[in-house]
C-alpha cells in the first residue's frame, strides 16, 4: 500500500518488480513487453490504485487514445437510416479492447465541415474514420498531409485513399438485377444513390452490367438514398414508361419510398412491379411485402475500418489497405411472390 497521496509511475514499477519504461510500455499499450512484465504491471496497478495521469501522458506520448467518425450527413439521416447505425455498432465493436474512445462528429454544412477538419487535422484525435464523403472531398488528403491515419468506409468519386473499407456495391447491384431479368423482367428501371459518391457510380454501373449483357434498356431515376428520393424517383419513372414490370432501388430506404409509390399507383407488388433494394437492413423483413435485398456486411465493415486504423496508429505493417468485402442476395416477396 502506499502511504499517502496518489500513487506513481514509479510506485507501479517497484511493486511489479520492473522498470519505468516496462510500466510506461504496458500502460501506452505497447507489443514490445514479455507476457510475465505485462501480467506483474496490471496487478500492481490494481492492488496501487494507479490512474495514469492522461494530459501528461498525451505530452509525453503525443496521443489522445481518442479517434474520429466524421459522417458529412445530416443528424436525421445518420440516426435514422440503418445504414449507419449497422457501421457504428461494427466500429464500436472493433474499437472494444484497444482503450481507444470513439468521438462522433457530424457535419452537413460548409461551416461545420470546415470547424471539424480544423479541429481533425490539429491532432486532438489519434486517427479518423471517415463514411458517407461526397464529391472531391479534400479532407481524406489534408488528414493525411498532417499526419493523421485516417480509414474511409467507401470512396468519394475522384478520391484514391491510402486505406478503405468497403463492400462489391458493383457486383451485388449486377446480381439484383440478374434476378430480376431471370424472373422474366423486362422493363427493369432502377433509382441511384448519389452520383458524387463512388457507392452510387458503382451501384448504377452493376445495373447497367446486367442490362447491357441482357440486351435491355437502360431505365434510370437519380435519388440520394432518402426515402422521399425513392417515392419521387418511382413516381417520376411510371410518369416515363407505365409498362415497367421491375425496380432495382439502390437501397433499401429509397426502395421503401418505392413501394409506397406503387401502392399509391395502384401497382400491385411483385404481380405489376417487383421490387428489389440493398442494404438488407432490419426493416426489409418487415415491409409489406418484404423487401429483396442486397446484403451487405455492415457490422464487419465497420470492425474493419476500426481494425485497419488502429493498425496504422500503431504503426504496425498491414497486409492490404483496400478491402472489399462480399455481397450476396436475399430474395424476399417483393420481387417473387411465395407458394
Amino acid at each position: 500500500m502506499t502511504t499517502g497521496g496518489r500513487p506513481t509511475l514509479e510506485a507501479v514499477a517497484a511493486r511489479a518488480g520492473v522498470g519505468r519504461g516496462t510500466v510506461s510500455r504496458v500502460i501506452n499499450g505497447s507489443p514490445k513487453v514479455s507476457p510475465e512484465a505485462r501480467e506483474a504491471v496490471r496487478q500492481a496497478i490494481d492492488e496501487l490504485g494507479y490512474v495514469p495521469n492522461r494530459a501528461a501522458r498525451t505530452l509525453v506520448t503525443r496521443r489522445t487514445d481518442t479517434v474520429a467518425l466524421f459522417v458529412s450527413e445530416s443528424e436525421e439521416r445518420v440516426f435514422g437510416e440503418p445504414y449507419f447505425a449497422g457501421i457504428i455498432r461494427g466500429i464500436s465493436a472493433g474499437l472494444a479492447g484497444t482503450g481507444l474512445q470513439l468521438l462522433l462528429a457530424i457535419a452537413q454544412s460548409a461551416d461545420e465541415h470546415e470547424r471539424f477538419e480544423h479541429y481533425l487535422t490539429g491532432h486532438h484525435v489519434d486517427g479518423v474514420l471517415l463514411i458517407s464523403l461526397h464529391g472531391g472531398d479534400p479532407l481524406p488528403r489534408h488528414l493525411e498531409d498532417s499526419g493523421v491515419p485516417t480509414v474511409l468506409g467507401g470512396a468519394p468519386v475522384g478520391v484514391e485513399p491510402v486505406s478503405c473499407v468497403d463492400a462489391d456495391n458493383r457486383g451485388g447491384a449486377r446480381n439484383a438485377v440478374e434476378h430480376l431479368i431471370g424472373l422474366g423482367r423486362r422493363r427493369v428501371a432502377t433509382i441511384t444513390g448519389p452520383q458524387d459518391m463512388r457507392v452510387g457510380v458503382d451501384r448504377l454501373s452493376g445495373y447497367s452490367d446486367a442490362l447491357s449483357a441482357a440486351g435491355l434498356e437502360e431505365l434510370v431515376a437519380v435519388g440520394d438514398f432518402s426515402e422521399e428520393s425513392g417515392a419521387r424517383g418511382m413516381r417520376e419513372l411510371l410518369a416515363r414508361d407505365a409498362g415497367l414490370d421491375a425496380v432495382f432501388a439502390a437501397s433499401d430506404t429509397m426502395a421503401m419510398g418505392a413501394m409506397r409509390a406503387l401502392k399509391q399507383e395502384g401497382r400491385r407488388i411483385p404481380g405489376d412491379v417487383a421490387v428489389v433494394g440493398f442494404d438488407d437492413s432490419a426493416t426489409a423483413r418487415h415491409t409489406d411485402p418484404p423487401l429483396t435485398s442486397v446484403h451487405q456486411p455492415l457490422e464487419a465493415m465497420g470492425r474493419e475500418m476500426a481494425r485497419l486504423l488502429v493498425s496504422r496508429i500503431r504503426g504496425e505493417a498491414m497486409e492490404r489497405s483496400m478491402i472489399i468485402l462480399d455481397t450476396h442476395l436475399v430474395t424476399r416477396e417483393s420481387s417473387c411472390a411465395q407458394d
